[in-house]
């Protein structure tokens, strides 16, 4: 079955079950490559966020989903891959430059690549500190970030794990954000930060989250 006719079957169901309520997803350029950042609370966001936008949309997940054994194992890596996942080993010592590597490859082929900048799920609902790779890929490749918000998936499928509920969803993006007054400058920290920090406050404004600023893995770690 080709992507086409998956995203046509699962958008069918999509508004039947949820009747999501889009706005803004004309932002999106319909050329060229674009970083398209947004809030993760759960595992189901990105499917979401696929099937809204027209064009289709790559991301990082963990190659776990992908190497499974049995008939199981290979109608997962099937959607998966389908979907647009590209599996990099994520907790290996070089998987943070695997995925930076990885969404730039993607950006240079003149695709949209999307980014949780938050590194992971929130713990909590609440919005956390956002991480540098995003400003990173934005100045390397020049490509605008378009943010975004996913709001109710939480609902739909609390704590990432077990059958989905029926419940209104809400995918909101924001206006094209572009970074060209820092080009030649994507190993300057302060930079990166100050970029990294502006995509987070659009994503909040999208989301409405209450936003908290330490990494949402030491969150989880001390929880």
């Amino acid at each position: 079955m080709s992507r086409s006719v998956l995203k046509a079957i699962l958008l069918v169901l999509m508004r039947v079950l949820y009747h999501p309520r889009v706005e803004g997803v004309e932002n999106i350029p319909d050329e060229g490559p674009v970083i398209v950042a947004g809030n993760h609370v759960t595992f189901i966001d990105s499917m979401f966020l696929g099937l809204v936008v027209k064009r289709q949309v790559f991301f990082i997940g963990k190659d776990e989903y992908v190497t499974g054994k049995g008939v199981k194992g290979r109608l997962m890596a099937w959607f998966f891959t389908t979907c647009g996942m590209i599996p990099v080993d994520r907790d290996g010592g070089h998987g943070g430059v695997a995925a930076l590597m990885t969404g730039r490859r993607v950006l240079e082929e003149g695709r949209i690549f999307g980014i949780y900048p938050e590194g992971t799920r929130s713990p909590d609902g609440r919005l956390y500190r956002g991480r540098t790779g995003i400003a990173r890929l934005a100045l390397m490749t020049g490509a605008p970030v378009v943010p975004f918000a996913v709001i109710g998936t939480d609902k739909v499928q609390p704590g990432g794990r077990g059958r989905p509920h029926l419940a209104p969803v809400t995918i909101r993006f924001g206006s094209p954000l572009t970074f060209s007054r820092y080009e030649g400058m994507d190993r300057d920290r302060y930079v990166l930060r100050a970029v990294t920090d502006e995509v987070m406050s659009h994503v909040m404004r999208l989301s409405g989250q209450e936003y908290v600023d330490v990494y949402a893995t030491k969150a989880k770690a001390a929880a």
